[in-house]
């Protein structure tokens, strides 16, 4: 009996270690939602400010933003993609959901698929379905190094697009919604088309003073287009890893929702036994004092 209480006593001590870290992964994933989610809302002005840029251009030299989507003539369609994932596990279906999410998209597109995969554990799992990464990102840790990580994307993505490799490039990622909640996302980046430079004409300018475009034009557009797409990188980079914390930290509060249930069918039982042990004792004892007594 007391080798049986002594057991329940290490079960109940590792189960009340396993809460501690459990708990103090729960407080991290939703600190880290925060600073994610705020560097999101950080890039509403200056997001403004780009598409200002642009409209700008726009207004003055006409849609001509396909000048920097000319690529070498090629004779199939080649779609490239990047896909925000995790390294990291403790976050449910994360990496499936987005995963099955870009194959379903991709797959639905013409041509061949050329993939570069943020985190480990989604480039396996395009790599399964058949779809294996060119290229692999670590993701980043912080909201300090989301900002390197998009301009290695963004590097190594216009390399293999000015040599003709690809003709559109799309992005994939997790979204976070209310609570901790997540779905997937997807958005074309490029090529920049009549649709995306007449959204930008629309644009109504916030003074009465038209804005002049000045220096070299093509200089300036290829600037202004630059940061577009850094912020659309960045912002999916940003808020995949919200959605990432969340769904970990909803992963957190299943697990310690079972721990407090094991935690109590662990006393329930061990005060059983205990109880029960104590009135064997007793039993012996008031037994002991009748036999002694007749």
């Amino acid at each position: 009996m007391s080798d049986t209480t002594a057991s329940l006593q290490r079960q109940i001590q590792s189960a009340g270690d396993l809460q501690s870290v459990v708990r103090t992964m729960k407080a991290l994933a939703a600190s880290s939602i925060g600073q994610y989610e705020h560097s999101v809302r950080a890039l509403v002005d200056y997001d403004r400010a780009v598409e200002l840029g642009l409209s700008a251009w726009l207004r003055a030299n006409g849609s001509s933003a396909g000048l920097l989507n000319h690529t070498p003539p090629r004779e199939e369609e080649t779609v490239g993609a990047i896909v925000f994932g995790s390294d990291q596990g403790l976050v449910g279906q994360f990496n499936d959901v987005v995963a099955d999410f870009a194959i379903k998209k991709l797959a639905d597109l013409p041509g061949k698929a050329r993939v570069w995969a943020v985190g480990e554990r989604v480039h396996a799992r395009m790599a399964d379905a058949g779809l294996k990464p060119i290229g692999l990102f670590k993701v980043p840790s912080s909201v300090k190094a989301i900002t390197p990580l998009v301009g290695q994307i963004q590097l190594e993505s216009e390399s293999h697009r000015v040599s003709g490799e690809y003709t559109s490039l799309y992005v994939f990622h997790n979204r976070p919604q209310t609570g901790a909640v997540y779905e997937p996302a997807s958005q074309r980046l490029l090529p920049l088309d009549a649709a995306w430079a007449h959204r930008l004409t629309q644009i109504d300018w916030p003074t009465k003073s038209l804005p002049e475009v000045m220096g070299d034009g093509t200089t300036a557009l290829r600037a202004l287009i630059r940061e577009y797409l850094f912020i659309s990188l960045f912002r999916a980079c940003a808020e995949s890893l919200a959605s990432e914390n969340a769904s970990r930290l909803a992963a957190m509060q299943r697990a310690e929702k079972n721990i407090d249930e094991l935690m109590e069918t662990l006393h329930r039982n061990f005060h059983r036994l205990r109880q029960s042990s104590i009135d064997e004792a007793l039993f012996d004892v008031v037994s002991g004092f009748e036999s002694l007594t007749k």
